[in-house]
């Protein structure tokens, strides 16, 4: 029997991922999630956003402004 240790996946309402990241606000988030820049699920009317894809994205954006790319 193979005993590989499960991987939670924490997902985010608008208003919590706004509370990861100083300076992002909940309408830049809905911004982001409505243009597909940051890949989120619906539920209802509720944008999920996984966390770890939160801080992927926005440090590739911060590595953007900052010339990187």
């Amino acid at each position: 029997m193979n005993s590989t240790p499960e991987t939670k996946v924490k997902l985010l309402t608008i208003r919590q991922a706004a509370g990861v990241i100083d300076g992002l606000t909940e309408y830049r988030i809905r911004q982001l999630c409505r243009t597909g820049e940051l890949p989120c699920l619906k539920a209802g009317k509720k944008y999920l956003i996984n966390k770890q894809t939160l801080i992927g994205v926005i440090s590739k954006m911060d590595r953007h402004d900052e010339g990187g790319e």
